[in-house]
């Protein structure tokens, strides 16, 4: 047998023995990965398209391709409706990407799939149509429009073998990393802050809010026990306290120029750092997880994240009395075995 068909034997059998963790043969071999996105309605599809397809791109990262795209769309959301042709048309006519008619005939083109639709309405049922086809996802915020939701994605997902991960920009900011320096020491508490526009169809903080819960959790880790929300027409402060002991809190603004931070308290020092979008840091960790199928933020931190915010949710509907996360996780179908 000739090298070349051995090689082609061996890649084949691999690619079999990948294909129920989502990895493709274009990833064993190393290849440039082809890339979908699903939804064309946010201003992220044209900024990953031009990090992943602009050579010129001063964040230009090399390795993978956005080659096709469906695009979506909410016409109840003005957010949506008023700027999905406009980001449509960018991204094929400026970058080269290929429309299709489904999520479907996508999902056969590509090696692994964004879902991008800025409505976490749809992501239940977009995750649906591409699970068949085993391509690793990667899911836009929101995540979904209910932690019901975001549990069901999860366990659909691992009941499919397919990896699935989520998460803010915001985690991979340089900022964030100087929460954790020997000069803070081991962190006692934190501080979130950012804006938190609402939108009608989506819980209060799942819009907008979750990137300042994110940070929150980016420095806290998991383990929140219990929620209490603050509300008023232009601000939320979210105060959660650990199973440690330890508080952390987000607050989210309206109506005002609001930047993203977050003031980290230790046990030597406090730290005030300002927080980026730092797209290309997480597209960096996007393409790492579409190449080995694992999430560098496990289901389970992303399923409190989101618990947080609908635990504040309910504590608002409550009149701002706490609220555990442990009750909301129950009412809204999580079971003994949580996803990991």
């Amino acid at each position: 047998m000739k090298t070349s068909h051995r090689l082609l034997r061996v890649f084949s059998i691999v690619a079999v023995i990948l294909a129920p963790l989502g990895v493709s043969l274009l990833s064993a071999q190393t290849a440039e990965l082809r890339i979908g996105l699903v939804g064309l309605d946010t201003s992220h599809v044209v900024q990953f398209s031009s990090v992943l397809n602009n050579p010129a791109d001063k964040n230009h990262l090399q390795g993978a391709r956005v080659v096709g795209a469906f695009k979506g769309g909410s016409p109840d959301i003005e957010a949506s409706a008023s700027r999905v042709d406009g980001f449509t048309k960018e991204v094929m006519e400026k970058y080269g990407v290929k429309l299709y008619d489904s999520i479907e005939e996508l999902a056969r083109q590509v090696d692994a799939l964004m879902i991008e639709s800025n409505d976490g309405r749809l992501h239940l049922d977009q995750v649906k149509r591409a699970l068949p086809f085993h391509k690793p996802l990667f899911i836009d915020k929101p995540f979904a429009a209910s932690l019901r939701d975001v549990i069901e994605i999860f366990r659909l997902a691992k009941q499919a073998g397919v990896p699935v991960f989520t998460s803010s920009s915001l985690r991979f900011s340089a900022g964030m990393k100087t929460v954790t320096t020997p000069e803070v020491g081991g962190l006692v508490g934190a501080l979130a802050y950012g804006p938190a526009a609402f939108e009608p169809h989506h819980p209060d903080l799942f819009w907008y809010g979750i990137h300042a819960a994110e940070s929150l959790f980016t420095a806290m880790g998991r383990g929140c026990e219990r929620v209490t929300r603050t509300s008023t027409a232009d601000t939320d402060l979210v105060t959660g306290v650990w199973t440690d002991g330890r508080i952390g809190s987000m607050r989210g603004m309206r109506g005002v120029k609001a930047e993203y931070g977050i003031v980290a308290f230790g046990t030597k020092g406090v730290v005030d750092a300002k927080l980026d979008g730092a797209y290309a840091a997480m597209l960096r960790e996007v393409l790492g997880f579409f190449r080995t199928g694992i999430a560098p933020v496990s289901s389970a931190e992303t399923v409190e994240i989101y618990a947080f915010m609908e635990a504040a949710h309910e504590s608002k509907r409550r009149g701002g009395v706490p609220v555990t996360i442990a009750e909301i996780l129950k009412a809204n179908g999580a079971t003994d075995d949580p996803p990991r």
